[in-house]
């Protein structure tokens, strides 16, 4: 039975809502394994370490932009349609947004993802966090912060097509594109050797990434053999967490569709795979400080990804993939966002304890 039939007897929404299913069950258990997370990578590559994290984050980025590659050059996917390349896009947006998003991950000890797969591992500090974030998301798409957002979002716009397409820009391209993939893969192995580690960084690292191919081959699927209009998307988690947070709340519920089965996948995988290894443990806040960082990290995230147009994963692996130009910009944006955070945090903490020192210093003193 070809997919067209499969189309016609079941219908998109549960074609879609099972293939998001199963894409995201594979990218929370590889995710989980390989301890992927932009944040780690981050403080790693700006303290200088160029360690595991880095590898893993470098190991899935580069997957994914060869597996996208590849795909459209096999002529088995088409972006052209894509949001992140056809529509008009925002890069005042892009940029603050993603300065936004990189400190709140700082501040939450995790992006948007990561915060999805630790509360499957239970952190109750992460479950706290998404929840906020989804709130914020949601505020920021079509709530009370939705006016802030696309005041932002107008000062600095790009028009869609060719002009939002770094490819199409630098005139490369998709052979330009795999070759840039190719690199940045070389790079990926050339830390991954130097740092070690086992296993599954390599098959998770790698296999993370290709889930983000997976799902821009699988949308893309469905559109070509479907009657009626499917978005042609990859993996993002700002707009399903926005989604399931109406799906609970609001009496008239959003179209099912890819994003419908993505959340509980991942959720679903990443417990499986800490079950995998042994690793569920469940975790709280240890004082009121850290709950107060946590709760102001996630809604930067939440309104940083909405302005951004997507999340670490949602603008930053999906839409780099596709060398859409607003996306590269949120992603220089997260990682300056995060490493200007990460150091006025570490210079935080040192003053905090050298104010404890010194105090106790004082209380012994005669």
């Amino acid at each position: 039975m070809d997919l067209s039939s499969i189309l016609e007897r079941y219908g998109n929404s549960a074609v879609l809502a099972l293939g998001g299913l199963v894409i995201g069950f594979l990218f929370g258990f590889l995710a989980q394994r390989s301890k992927f997370c932009l944040r780690a990578a981050v403080i790693e590559f700006w303290h200088r370490k160029f360690g595991e994290k880095l590898s893993v984050w470098l190991l899935a980025f580069s997957s994914a932009v060869v597996g996208v590659q590849l795909l459209i050059l096999m002529h088995s996917l088409d972006v052209g349609a894509a949001r992140q390349i056809a529509a008009r896009g925002s890069l005042s947006g892009a940029l603050i947004g993603g300065l936004l998003f990189g400190a709140g991950m700082i501040m939450t000890r995790g992006c948007a993802s990561r915060l999805l797969v630790l509360s499957a591992n239970g952190n109750l500090r992460a479950l706290l966090s998404g929840l906020i974030f989804a709130v914020t998301a949601q505020a920021a798409l079509s709530g009370g912060l939705a006016p802030l957002r696309s005041t932002i979002s107008a000062w600095w716009t790009v028009e869609g097509g060719p002009s939002r397409d770094l490819l199409a820009i630098a005139g490369v391209g998709h052979w330009g594109g795999l070759l840039a993939g190719l690199v940045w893969f070389v790079a990926a192995l050339f830390f991954s050797i130097r740092s070690g580690g086992g296993f599954w960084k390599w098959v998770g690292g790698i296999g993370t990434g290709l889930t983000i191919a997976a799902g821009w081959w699988y949308t893309y699927q469905v559109s070509s053999s479907s009657f009626d209009v499917v978005q042609v998307q990859g993996l993002t988690f700002s707009g399903p967490s926005a989604e399931w947070l109406m799906r609970v709340l609001a009496a008239t519920s959003p179209v099912i569709g890819f994003d419908f089965g993505l959340l509980p996948g991942v959720f679903v995988g990443s417990f499986m795979g800490a079950w995998f290894g042994k690793e569920l443990k469940l975790e709280g806040f240890n004082d009121g400080y850290s709950m107060r960082r946590y709760i102001g990290g996630a809604i930067l995230m939440g309104f940083g990804s909405m302005l951004a147009g997507g999340c670490a994963v949602g603008a930053g692996m999906s839409g780099g993939s596709v060398f859409a130009l607003t996306a590269w910009m949120a992603l220089v944006g997260m990682w300056v966002g995060a490493g200007i955070t990460d150091r006025l945090m570490d210079s935080a903490t040192s003053s905090y304890e050298n104010r404890v020192k010194g105090s106790i210093a004082n209380m012994k003193a005669p």
